[in-house]
């Protein structure tokens, strides 16, 4: 059989060459899924995931208390420029 034959069989059957790859590559992933090696990955991968999101919350606390602490210096000198104009 020809190399050109060949292929325009598999293109007659390509539903049923689809429907088999589909199988096989559900075969294979949970094969892959269930290995130690990936959960190991997985575990590793989801810590420092967490990791960062603990740093980036504990950032933004920071940033949240600096901006507050910058508002209220600005109402404190808006007070005080209030006061005194009105003492003049």
């Amino acid at each position: 059989m020809r190399r050109e034959e060949f292929f325009d069989k598999c293109y007659e059957h390509k539903h049923a060459l689809i429907f088999a790859a589909g199988i096989a590559t559900a075969v294979i992933g949970k094969k892959a899924l269930e290995s130690k090696t990936v959960k190991d990955a997985a575990t590793k991968g989801m810590a420092s995931i967490m990791s960062v999101r603990k740093d980036a919350e504990e950032c933004f606390q920071d940033m949240r208390e600096n901006a507050e602490d910058i508002v209220v210096d600005a109402h404190q000198e808006d007070k005080k420029e209030i006061y005194a104009e009105s003492e003049e």
